[in-house]
């Protein structure tokens, strides 16, 4: 790993901190210190006792301690585990139990002995729960404490299930989830109404008694409450932070984790950026410029040498020159992002003294039509995240492509798929073979609640999503010809299992490229969607890209990363700022209603109760009125891309 912080970070980070550029170095880089501990301790003939979290955020340690175990050789008959929790009510046997995640992620993978695995009992009668909390901290004690604590961090700043307002002095015991963590867990439960309100989990004070602690945390959804534990004050509505005042806690994060921090996110704070190995390109300049007008609350042409110099940018104005310089430099960075041509602008209808499309690159800027590929990773992330754009591109005369890459089906419920199938029954389109199927399905759901789960009922939501899908386009005006619909198959992984690419993943994405040859990619670029579909999807772009590499169409073409439902770009990252009009935004608002099953009902909002079409036009208007207030032209909205080569998409891009 890497060392502690700098004298100059520390100002602010109140815990070590070790950043890597994926979450992928980050997990072999702990695996490998408990591999250390592990052999240490066999050689000593003692046993390691090990403080595990469940979750997406350790499959990827876990995954690569089996593999140092079976290639490496590393026995686990020497290690005692502790898991940090349990949902409550709930029976090992099931998938959602986190002892059902542990041994499909590492238990059954490796040598442990079954009696030295120890887990909060979902199960255990009320009546004596306090005494089965009371016989796990007893446990934990009688194997000599914990020497090596694994740690994830949820969005409300909790630690195990110590929610906001778990006390320092806390042990086991039962808890109340939060809302917001019972909503980032209701994709795993079909919903948020079927996920556990209760749930067994070791106390602060208990975690804070380990040897050794280190927290994970991957994604910008986890920079906040990452700056907030690292930086903020100790305080029980973050008990992440009381992690502050244990001396062996390191936090180890990816680099969309640590972009919150103060080193990242405002370097200057710090000092000298010659003096922290940085320098003041354009990029960051426009960040700062952005920031000091946010600050002070003036356009950025009205900035002054004063209030350059009061937010400590004395620097900037040091190595750039005055304000007014630094101001047009970074007005004019701004003002080029705007264009209302996102695929360039037809040659033959240009007329002497139209505006340039400042955005593209030369390589491209030329061609016309071009052939414009849009990735939706679910059947309605294009139009939520670009449907202005998207209609703005067929509108122009570009061969646009869509490519829906998974099916979606896992967001329909039961009461819309029954609905369909209700109307199909009573219509009479249904052979008389048919018709005592559907009668018995909707008569168990109308029951039961719900249907069964089974390939088929999974296809017929999928269809369901297609058709959507097929009319939102249409108000696009993208033709059903130009659709392509991918399944890629790691959506459908079995409940509890841990999604992956495979080589028909790669293979579909691979396929779709070689045949379309795009001069434009869209792609959602939005990695915190609270399932990880959008990662891997642009994890399969990627190796795609890479299989293509050497074909000359790939140097010629650019890459456009769009956000969707979950997060938005800030605006010093914004290469193409595309503004629409009161019409294109209803236009727009038209297509994410023809996805009628994700509307009112939708089965994953995450925390956010907003409906995306809510999200879609608040987060454009918002972008709008942001531009606006920097000194820019005043739009009704504006959707937002960042921009990448292929080349340096496949260099750069953190996964």
């Amino acid at each position: 790993m890497t060392g502690p912080p700098t004298p100059a970070t520390s100002r602010f980070e109140h815990v070590p901190l070790a950043v890597f550029a994926s979450s992928a170095e980050a997990s072999q880089s702990v695996a490998r210190e408990i591999a250390a501990l592990i052999r240490d301790r066999q050689k000593a003939k003692r046993t390691a006792v090990l403080g595990l979290a469940t979750g997406s955020t350790p499959l990827a340690l876990y995954a690569e301690l089996v593999r140092i175990h079976r290639e490496e050789v590393l026995s686990f008959s020497n290690v005692v585990t502790f898991n940090l929790d349990e949902y409550y009510p709930i029976a090992p046997s099931s998938p959602r139990s986190y002892r059902h995640y542990m041994q499909a992620h590492l238990f059954d993978h490796v040598d442990i002995p079954p009696t030295s695995i120890n887990l909060p009992d979902g199960t255990a009668p009320s009546a004596s729960l306090d005494a089965h909390c009371r016989d796990y901290e007893e446990r934990i004690q009688a194997a000599g404490g914990i020497d090596f604590q694994v740690l994830g961090i949820g969005r409300t700043g909790h630690i195990g299930f110590n929610e906001p307002g778990s006390p320092r002095r806390s042990r086991t015991r039962l808890v109340t989830l939060d809302s917001l963590t019972r909503r980032d867990a209701a994709g795993d439960f079909g919903g948020e109404e079927h996920t556990p309100k209760y749930a067994i989990t070791i106390g602060v004070r208990t975690i804070l008694e380990a040897r050794r602690i280190v927290l994970l945390a991957w994604g910008q959804h986890k920079a906040e409450i990452v700056r907030a534990a690292a930086e903020g004050p100790v305080t029980p509505q973050v008990t992440a932070s009381f992690l502050q005042e244990h001396d062996q806690t390191q936090f180890v994060i990816d680099r969309a984790a640590a972009g919150a921090l103060t080193r990242y996110r405002t370097p200057w704070l710090l000092g000298a950026l010659g003096d922290l190995g940085l320098e003041w390109d354009a990029a960051m300049v426009r960040r700062a410029i952005i920031w000091l007008s946010q600050l002070r609350k003036k356009a950025v042409l009205k900035l002054t040498d004063d209030d350059y110099n009061e937010a400590g940018l004395q620097d900037l104005l040091r190595t750039q020159g005055s304000a007014y310089e630094v101001n047009l430099a970074g007005f004019y960075q701004l003002q080029h992002t705007i264009t209302g041509w996102p695929g360039g602008r037809d040659p033959r209808r240009t007329k002497p003294g139209d505006a340039p499309v400042r955005p593209l690159r030369a390589l491209s800027a030329g061609v016309f039509p071009k052939r414009v590929l849009v990735l939706s990773p679910h059947p309605d992330d294009d139009v939520i995240g670009m449907g202005g754009t998207l209609c703005r591109l067929a509108e122009h005369g570009h061969e646009v492509h869509v490519a829906y890459q998974v099916s979606g089906a896992n967001a329909v419920s039961d009461e819309a798929l029954a609905r369909a199938l209700r109307f199909v029954g009573d219509s009479g389109l249904a052979g008389p073979a048919n018709v005592e199927r559907l009668c018995a399905l909707c008569d168990a759901h109308e029951s039961t609640g719900s249907l069964p789960e089974t390939p088929e009922v999974h296809n017929w939501k999928g269809l369901v999503r297609r058709q959507e899908a097929i009319a939102a386009a249409r108000v696009c005006g993208v033709p059903s010809g130009r659709l392509h619909f991918l399944d890629m198959p790691f959506y459908h992984a079995r409940p509890g299992s841990r999604r992956q690419l495979g080589d028909r993943d790669r293979s579909v994405m691979r396929e779709l490229l070689g045949a379309i040859r795009p001069h434009l990619i869209f792609a959602a670029g939005d990695l915190d969607d609270p399932h990880g579909t959008h990662r891997l999807c642009l994890h399969a772009l990627r190796d795609a890209l890479a299989r293509h590499s050497g074909e000359p169409w790939v140097r010629e073409s650019e890459l456009w990363l769009y956000r969707g439902a979950w997060s938005e770009w800030s605006a010093d990252e914004i290469d193409l700022a595309v503004p629409l009009s009161p019409q294109e935004v209803l236009r727009r608002r038209r297509a994410i209603f023809c996805h009628e099953t994700q509307k009112d009902i939708a089965l994953f909002l995450g925390d956010d109760r907003r409906e995306f079409w809510q999200r879609s036009e608040d987060r454009s208007r918002r972008l709008a009125e942001t531009y606006n207030a920097l000194g820019l032209a005043e739009y009704e909205a504006i959707e937002a891309f960042k921009r990448y080569a292929p080349e340096e998409f496949l260099r750069d891009l953190p996964l």
